[in-house]
């Protein structure tokens, strides 16, 4: 629809559309076919792309790092929103810290730390942006985001800014009630702990070192690909169920980690969505447990 990116150029003269680009360029899985607009806009450019999309009556896909999604081979119809570059500046204050939505955990994590506050340091390898995390109540080692979030800035698809105290935000498990409202997270602000530099630096250390030990990192993937069922350990399910290496073409179930599913270089979303429909029914098969993805599936397959 020209009239769409016209329209776009002149309400947004700073702000570049891309035309059919492929969103394996934007997933951590790197996989996915084009998106069929997209686009990065600056804080103050979010609300009116929004609304010329309304009022066009173009779909409108969210995203952040692109580090928790499997995106369809055939791709997203429509315009896809990354709040990425276009909105990262962190600031600390006192004991608070606040970051755009489109800033890396990794990013907040390391402003945290040279500020002298702890506990962000279970965040610092998290591969994500701030706002995908308050969306899904990242977590890792122990710790999640709803233990230091105080409150979120979002944009409603109808143009409104509103301000959510974390306890309004229904928080648990992978879960907060961003998606089901339609919000788009713009910011957050996180309370946090006077602790001595080196002492963060040295936990986010070891952690770091967890990480390499345990997690195929040098593999294309989105983390762990499954929630954790109440009880059990998904990875652990799923080597019990003889899947350790298990393979759709080139998307694999980690031999280093069975709670990861990797691209090892030439994978589909097809084959990844394929292997993981096999995980699931053959886990229940042997344990009676259904696993629920934690990868958020979108696009056409």
């Amino acid at each position: 629809m020209a009239e769409f990116v016209e329209e776009l150029a002149e309400v947004l003269p700073q702000l570049k559309v891309l035309r059919e680009e492929p969103m394996k360029n934007h997933t951590t899985f790197r996989v996915g076919g084009p998106a069929e607009y997209y686009a990065i806009p600056k804080a103050e450019e979010l609300a009116k792309l929004l609304e010329v999309a309304k009022k066009k009556e173009i779909a409108v896909t969210i995203i952040g790092n692109g580090s928790n999604l499997l995106v369809g081979d055939r791709g997203i119809r429509g315009l896809v929103i990354e709040v990425g570059a276009g909105m990262r500046i962190v600031r600390t204050e006192g004991c608070k810290l606040y970051a755009d939505a489109g800033a890396l955990l990794s990013q907040a994590a390391n402003a945290a730390a040279s500020a002298g506050l702890g506990g962000m340091e279970f965040a610092a390898g998290i591969p994500g942006s701030v706002g995908g995390a308050v969306t899904m109540n990242a977590g890792a080692y122990g710790g999640e985001l709803k233990d230091i979030l105080t409150s979120v800035r979002v944009l409603t698809m109808e143009g409104e800014y509103k301000t959510l105290p974390v306890e309004e935000m229904s928080l648990s498990y992978r879960h907060s009630c961003i998606p089901e409202k339609s919000y788009i997270v713009v910011s957050a602000e996180f309370t946090l702990v006077p602790e001595k530099e080196e002492n963060i630096r040295g936990k986010m250390a070891e952690l770091r070192e967890k990480r390499l030990e345990k997690q195929p990192l040098e593999y294309a993937s989105a983390g762990s690909t499954f929630k954790r069922p109440e009880g059990y350990f998904a990875g652990k399910l799923i080597m019990d169920a003889g899947l350790r290496g298990y393979a759709v073409g080139d998307a694999q179930v980690s031999e280093k980690h069975c709670g990861f599913v990797i691209n090892r270089g030439n994978a589909t979303a097809a084959e990844i969505r394929q292997l993981m429909t096999d995980v699931q029914e053959r886990v229940q098969s042997s344990s009676g447990v259904w696993l629920e993805p934690e990868v958020r599936m979108i696009g056409d397959f």
